[in-house]
């Protein structure tokens, strides 16, 4: 799909969904670099049935004019909006629909009150629809933020041992990523050894990672703007050490029920669905409470996308969606196993992206 695709279809998708408003005002920078292909740091759009205009400060003309060709690009001062205001009175437009999930109270106050002429009306996050399904050439930018994780990772476990800490373990994780050639990581990343594994989003601190523990990596690496977002528990051996009967036993009930979900991935399956399978085997085994958060999610330019793998949501997984799976048990003072695959959702399934064994992996 290309640029001029992307454009068409919001406008398509306006039109469908029978939205009264004459343009579209977009700030939400995922949604930006989606439409236009402008990756700065700063900007708006403003869609109308005919017109795109890019909005961009002195830092970004004349990379805005290279990445957006065919938008007008208009140079933005302060105050922002005397710059926008003369573009929406030379269209003449009555409403305007703005991404009312971004846009803040203030610069919406600020907006309404110095172009009364104009309504702004609140609009749902179109750009979000739009990208839950990828193109081929998202995929591929996909494929390779897994990649390069991918490869950070493998090369982190030939230097992770005893005695290092969470955060040295984080940054040679993080400095793989640069290596194999990310431009950024996905998220701040996550490392939980031993009871702090208990915390889902337990980022790294200066805890020294014991030999006997179990360890959990949740990582990704960003390419060409778009995220990975895996997870693995691996156990830190060192002085003979080797796992214990529970820790087997609680990463083989979360590798089976991650296994369960990955497989029952395909079109037109409900989301909600995905998650129960996978919490349904937490159930039998006696351990539900033990799993406190959703089953995973769309990922893309944004980490999180929608749909969420979560109990009860009804949206249909469509081919071209890119979600992860990532169930997970969290045992107060004892730890925590989660394992996390990013999978491209295909006519017939779902495709595992270029990743890591989920075999227990023993240092």
């Amino acid at each position: 799909m290309t640029l001029n695709d992307r454009l068409t279809a919001l406008r398509d998708l306006v039109r469908k969904e029978g939205f009264s408003y004459e343009a579209v005002f977009i700030t939400r920078p995922e949604n930006r670099a989606y439409l236009s292909g402008f990756t700065g740091s700063f900007g708006y759009l403003l869609i109308t049935a005919t017109d795109a205009i890019l909005f961009t400060d002195g830092r970004y003309m004349e990379q805005a004019a290279l990445q957006a060709p065919g938008w007008k690009v208009v140079r933005l001062t302060r105050p922002f909006e005397q710059s926008v205001i003369p573009e929406i009175k030379r269209l003449g437009l009555a409403s305007i629909g703005f991404e009312a999930d971004h846009l803040s109270y203030n610069d919406y106050k600020s907006w309404t009150e110095k172009i009364k002429e104009t309504h702004w009306l609140p609009a749902p996050n179109l750009g979000a629809k739009l990208r839950q399904r990828k193109d081929a050439v998202e995929v591929e930018a996909l494929r390779r933020a897994v990649d390069i994780a991918s490869k950070a990772f493998d090369r982190m476990l030939g230097v992770l041992k005893p005695g290092m800490t969470e955060r040295e373990a984080a940054a040679e994780l993080e400095y793989g990523f640069r290596k194999f050639g990310a431009d950024a990581i996905a998220f701040d990343t996550i490392v939980a050894s031993g009871p702090r594994g208990a915390l889902p989003h337990g980022q790294a601190t200066g805890k020294v990672i014991e030999a006997g523990e179990l360890v959990t990596f949740d990582f990704g690496a960003r390419a060409a703007g778009y995220n990975s977002d895996i997870t693995r528990t691996v156990f830190v051996g060192g002085k003979g050490k080797q796992p214990s009967e529970r820790q087997r036993q609680i990463y083989e009930l979360v590798r089976e029920s991650q296994q369960a979900g990955v497989e029952a991935v395909k079109p037109g399956v409900a989301a909600g669905e995905i998650d129960k399978i996978c919490r349904d085997i937490f159930e039998k085994a006696g351990l539900a409470e033990y799993y406190m958060h959703s089953t995973g999610h769309n990922l893309g330019r944004e980490v999180h996308e929608a749909p969420f793998l979560m109990p009860d949501d009804a949206n249909l997984l469509e081919a071209g969606m890119v979600l992860t799976v990532e169930p997970g048990l969290y045992f107060p003072e004892w730890g925590g196993v989660r394992i996390e695959d990013d999978l491209l959702v295909t006519a017939g399934g779902a495709e595992i992206l270029p990743g890591l064994s989920k075999e227990l992996i023993l240092l």
